[in-house]
């Protein structure tokens, strides 16, 4: 019979990550479901081990109670991009992902052939040189007031999850979503928490694995007068030029 403490860390896992027997067993390769296993009545095999291992980071030595670390170098967790776009002149550039392309980013997210959809760009701004970028447009309320649905965020590739700043936006791709959000890191937690700024939208925990990529925001674009105020963008220019014209003409008169 298999060690209790091991089989109670397997129902464990299972329970955490809210699956059912049957659709744990799917994913792990089991005919049927886990219930023998759970139960003890069939060994935890190799092979188990190791797809707990590929598919959720699952350390081994945890679940037979030789460490306390639960999951696997989760601080090495690669986020970087899956595909990189190039111009012409095999220099990169930068896609944009709206809104309606964003429902299917996360599972054509290594599908060379998809981005070829999508609009690029080279912006010739010595600060997106030498580094990653992609155009993603913001949907939903989370972040509000900083980001309003409609907007564009030029967002920055990050490579280990270990980078991310806890004052700092990003936008978070999962296995089946594309989010903006704060990421958080607790002490002594694997998990990995994302934060709205809009405090109606509660914060929730995350596995790394769950991460396919992650992209830290460094700049917002802005289209059509009512995208920022009621006044609008435009409008909050020209009276801003006009009002700076006004008190130039004053120092000249004095």
């Amino acid at each position: 019979m298999e060690n209790e403490f091991t089989l109670k860390r397997f129902i464990d896992i299972r329970r955490e990550l809210g699956y059912t027997q049957a659709e744990f067993a799917k994913l792990l390769g089991i005919s049927n479901t886990t219930a023998d296993i759970e139960r003890g009545r069939t060994k935890l095999s190799g092979r188990v081990v190791a797809e707990l291992l590929k598919q959720f980071k699952i350390n081994p030595l945890w679940l037979f109670g030789e460490s306390e670390n639960q999951y696997l170098e989760t601080s090495k967790t690669s986020v970087i991009p899956k595909v990189v776009t190039i111009d012409s002149s095999e220099n990169e550039n930068m896609v944009l992902v709206n809104a309606k392309a964003a429902a299917g980013y996360p599972q054509n997210i290594q599908d060379t052939s998809w981005y070829e959809q999508l609009p690029a760009f080279d912006l010739p701004i010595p600060e997106f040189r030498n580094a990653t970028y992609r155009g993603f447009q913001i949907e939903g309320e989370s972040m509000l007031p900083n980001l309003k649905p409609g907007e564009w965020v030029l967002a920055k590739a990050t490579e280990h999850i270990d980078d991310v700043n806890p004052n700092k936006m990003y936008v978070v791709v999962l296995l089946d979503a594309v989010l903006v959000k704060k990421i958080e890191r607790k002490p002594n937690s694997n998990n990995i928490t994302l934060v709205s700024l809009n405090e109606t939208y509660p914060p929730y925990e995350i596995k790394p694995f769950q991460i396919q990529e992650i992209w830290q925001i460094s700049s917002k674009i802005t289209f059509g007068e009512d995208a920022t105020t009621e006044k609008g963008l435009l409008k909050q220019l020209q009276e801003s030029m006009d009002e700076l014209k006004s008190q130039l003409k004053y120092v000249k008169k004095v």
